[in-house]
């Protein structure tokens, strides 16, 4: 795979971003607001939450990041019969990828979900497949979301019914949010369907992290108004079976990742910067002080939540927004920064 070769060998070695006190960085990674990491592998896919950063391959034992997707014809495969209404492929130059699922479907072989902004509110689809040197990426279409809904997370059940969260309807902003209004919902495309629903009863303040479980009844939402994690059960949705409350932060995303179901976000009440987030005027506080972070697994049966690292403000990365583990490394993701950061793991 000569062509991922000489990606990597273009992107940026690890020097160029000097470890800070706690955090290392791989830069060359406008705004990673997702990560994920791909199951038995050292690789990493970042998203990249700005026009034209659409997504970063990282490898996580060389610290080098690398643009993913060019839009060459190698990279482009479309599956029309199953994404008969997508216009075509996403243009690389305005890519402006946010959040990713990924969904293993065979031996080596993964299907990426990845809400995009750029030229177009949808859901984009790409293949990813294992080989010996390193992970192929091929886009296969997308799906458009509904007029005036933009998405924020997204993701799937294996029967091919996708989840997608809204942040905020139209009329309503970050402001109402943080006060805990309600403001977004969970948007459902089954198979079979001719466009995406709203799912009643998944109505949030600030719905954003989003994630299935492996049993595929349940699935997971952050409601950023009130930090914390609602389980939902899919047959019945109108009401969450649970709320679990996120110990001293705000989860942004949330990901399956080393086996553990793990929330990432900015610490809620930041000495640094005054306490906590205020709304002023109707409007939010932009989080532009430097918070700490903290990345949390969670028992969703039992609900409870255990801390698996946290740390100060880095004056060199703010944003905390999602968390992948690969080894004993932890990796963090950004809605604000330039850079990836990853430290090792405490002991278990």
């Amino acid at each position: 795979m000569i062509w991922l070769a000489a990606l990597l060998a273009l992107a940026a070695p690890a020097e160029a971003c000097p470890p800070g006190a706690s955090l290392a960085f791989v830069c060359g990674t406008a705004h990673p607001e997702d990560v994920v990491a791909i199951p038995g592998s050292k690789w990493i896919i970042a998203s990249g939450f700005a026009p034209g950063a659409g997504l970063k391959l990282v490898d996580t034992e060389t610290h080098r990041a690398a643009p993913w997707f060019d839009g060459s014809a190698a990279q482009v495969d479309p599956d029309r019969r199953a994404y008969p209404d997508c216009p075509g492929p996403v243009d690389p130059a305005l890519f402006n990828a946010r959040g990713l699922s990924l969904r293993r479907v065979g031996d080596g072989h993964y299907t990426l979900h990845v809400v995009n902004h750029g030229g177009r509110e949808s859901i984009e689809i790409f293949d990813v497949t294992l080989g010996a040197d390193g992970p192929a990426l091929h886009w296969r279409g997308c799906r458009l979301m509904p007029a005036g809904q933009v998405g924020n997370a997204v993701a799937t059940f294996a029967d091919g019914t996708l989840l997608v969260t809204v942040l905020t309807r139209p009329g309503t902003t970050i402001g109402d949010f943080v006060l805990g209004k309600r403001t977004g919902a969970v948007w459902q495309w089954a198979p079979g369907a001719a466009a995406f629903s709203e799912i009643p009863g998944t109505q949030l303040p600030g719905n954003n992290g989003l994630e299935t479980d492996p049993d595929e009844r349940h699935f997971y939402v952050v409601a950023f108004g009130w930090h914390a994690v609602l389980v939902y059960d899919r047959r019945h949705p109108r009401k969450p079976v649970r709320t679990i409350e996120m110990p001293g932060f705000m989860p942004d995303n949330i990901h399956w990742t080393d086996g553990r179901l793990v929330a990432a976000g900015m610490r809620l009440d930041e000495p640094a910067c005054g306490g906590l987030r205020r709304v002023v005027a109707g409007e939010a506080d932009k989080m532009l002080c430097h918070r700490g972070y903290v990345a949390a697994a969670i028992d969703p049966q039992a609900g409870t939540v255990t801390t698996v690292a946290y740390g100060e403000p880095d004056p060199a990365f703010n944003g905390a927004s999602a968390a992948a583990i690969v080894g004993d490394t932890l990796w963090l993701g950004s809605y604000q920064a330039d850079r990836l950061a990853y430290r090792r793991l405490p002991s278990r």
